[in-house]
């Protein structure tokens, strides 16, 4: 585990979970470990969607070894259903899935353009460097309207 460790043992300060369900902050806390005080929101993001006492169940499920990742991922689904309530992460997903599928056909084209310039024989370096332009043309646009999107998504 990577965590901290139970906060409730080691220090005064009840986890975020515990402060957030104005409670005691027990030593034996299933949230401790994964829900430090000093990242409140993160517990609340995950109980507005979740649930405490669904996250508490699920924790209380799973080997101790795999409750890290599995927070991880609550906090992250919880982050991004509430920041798209219908689609959550799968809107993301989807639109990543179609941006590769975009960026492999502009590749597609890029290759096919370079390939007519082969064939038609030119050998010089100003004809290789204009068919390579043509494709990182594309290219470069389509990264670019990528990376602006992830950004407003806020995943970069």
């Amino acid at each position: 585990m990577r965590g901290r460790g139970n906060m409730a043992s080691s220090s005064n300060s009840p986890c975020a979970a515990c402060k957030f369900l104005r409670r005691k902050c027990q030593p034996e806390c299933v949230f401790a470990p994964y829900f430090p005080p000093d990242q409140p929101q993160k517990f609340a993001n995950v109980h507005k969607v979740f649930g405490a006492s669904n996250v508490t169940k699920l924790l209380n499920e799973l080997h101790p070894s795999q409750r890290e990742d599995a927070v991880n991922s609550l906090a992250y689904e919880a982050d991004m259903r509430l920041r798209d309530p219908v689609y959550g992460c799968v809107g993301v997903i989807s639109l990543l899935q179609h941006q590769l599928r975009q960026l492999q056909m502009d590749l597609s084209c890029a290759k096919s353009e370079l390939s007519k310039y082969q064939n038609l024989g030119i050998t010089g370096h100003a004809g290789l460097f204009a068919a390579a332009a043509a494709a990182a043309t594309a290219t470069t646009h389509n990264h670019n309207h990528t990376t602006t999107i992830l950004r407003t998504l806020g995943s970069i």
